[in-house]
This record gives C-alpha cells, sequence and structure tokens, in this order.
C-alpha cells in the first residue's frame, strides 16, 4: 500500500505557470517557451497534463544566471 502524505502548504502555492514564470522574469512567454526546448531555462515539470513550476527552482536558476555572467553592475 501506498503511503500519501499532505505536501507541505507553502510547497503548493509555491506552483507557478509558464505564463506565471514569464511575468515573474519580465520576460516575453515565447522566450520562456524556447529556453524549456533548449533546456537552457528554469526547472518544470508535468502535473497531470499541465507544466509547472516550483517558485524557488525558479529563484534559484535565476540566482545562476546572475552568479554566472561573472560580472557585477555598479
Amino acid at each position: 500500500m501506498t503511503d500519501h502524505t499532505t505536501p507541505e502548504p507553502e510547497r503548493i502555492d509555491a506552483l507557478m505557470t509558464i505564463e506565471e514564470v514569464a511575468e515573474l522574469l519580465r520576460m516575453p512567454l515565447a522566450t520562456v517557451r524556447y529556453w524549456r526546448v533548449l533546456g537552457t531555462g528554469p526547472r518544470g515539470f508535468i502535473l497531470g497534463r499541465r507544466l509547472r513550476y516550483f517558485r524557488q527552482d525558479v529563484l534559484d536558476w535565476l540566482e545562476e544566471q546572475r552568479e554566472s555572467t561573472g560580472r557585477g553592475v555598479a
């Protein structure tokens, strides 16, 4: 028998659609979709038949992008 546990409420609240990710990043939706095709964007997953992102994964990816530029802006 499988043990089904209830996910933490704050983790469920952190689920985002691709449209919400694009809005958060202030990028065109088409760009976020293209990043997904290339495998270079934030990590998403399929839940049922829908694409979803955890907000923290998007924020972590954004931080990686900032660090990978190797330069700061004054």
